[in-house]
C-alpha cells in the first residue's frame, strides 16, 4: 500500500506545499511509504496533470490523502461524479485530513454505514466548495463592475504586426515562414494580413 498525497493550489502565487509536511506526518499513521503529487492548477478542472499522474500510478488498496475536499475538487456535480468513479475504479481509499470519519475503516454494518456517511459528507463538501468558488467569482465580477473597470483585452503588438506586413509584401515567404520569423502563430499572420 502507498499513501498518495495530493496537494493543490489554484495559482503559482499560492503555496501548494503549505500543508504538505502536515500531510506527510499524518500519512505515517497508515504507512511509511508515501508519494507526493503537488500542482498549481484550478480545482474546477477535471483533468489536471498531477492528479492524472496520481490516478495512473495508483494501485488497488492505495490511499489518496488530501487536506480537505476543496483541495481535491471544486468541480461541477457531473465532473465530480466522474472523478469519484475514477478513484473507485483504481481501488483508492479517499482519506480527507480534516474529515475524521474518513480516517478509519470499519467492517460489517458499522463500516457500511460509515462509508455511506462519508460519501454523503464528501459529496456535500465538494458541492459547497463548488458553490463557494462560484460565489467568489460572482463577487469579483460585481466588484469590478461597481468600480467602473472595463477590460480592454490584449493590445496588439504593432511592432510584430508591422513586421508581418513587411515580410508579406516581399512575396518570397510562406505564411508559415513569416510566422516563424516573427515569432507568432500562423493564425496571427492570417489575421494581420486580412485586416490589411
Amino acid at each position: 500500500m502507498t499513501v498518495r498525497i495530493y496537494v493543490r493550489a489554484s495559482t503559482k502565487d499560492q503555496d501548494a506545499k503549505r500543508a504538505l509536511s502536515d500531510l506527510i506526518s499524518f500519512s505515517q499513521s497508515y504507512d511509511d511509504n508515501h508519494v507526493e503529487y503537488v500542482e498549481h492548477f484550478s480545482g474546477t478542472k477535471l483533468d489536471r496533470p498531477a492528479l492524472t499522474k496520481l490516478l495512473n500510478d495508483a494501485e488497488q488498496g492505495d490511499i489518496l490523502l488530501v487536506e480537505s475536499v476543496d483541495r481535491l475538487s471544486r468541480l461541477s456535480q457531473d465532473d465530480f461524479a466522474i472523478l469519484k468513479q475514477r478513484i473507485k475504479d483504481k481501488g483508492l481509499r479517499l482519506v480527507v485530513a480534516d474529515l475524521p470519519t474518513t480516517h478509519t475503516v470499519s467492517e460489517g454494518m458499522t463500516g457500511d454505514i460509515l462509508r455511506v456517511i462519508n460519501n454523503m459528507l464528501i459529496d456535500l463538501l465538494a458541492t459547497m466548495a463548488k458553490l463557494d468558488n462560484d460565489k467568489r467569482r460572482e463577487r469579483i465580477k460585481q466588484g469590478l463592475a461597481n468600480s467602473g473597470y472595463k477590460p480592454t483585452g490584449k493590445k496588439p503588438n504593432t511592432t510584430k504586426h508591422n513586421r508581418i506586413k513587411e515580410l508579406a509584401s516581399q512575396n518570397n515567404m510562406t505564411k508559415e515562414e513569416i510566422a516563424k520569423a516573427v515569432g507568432v502563430g500562423v493564425a496571427t499572420v492570417y489575421r494581420v494580413l486580412k485586416q490589411g
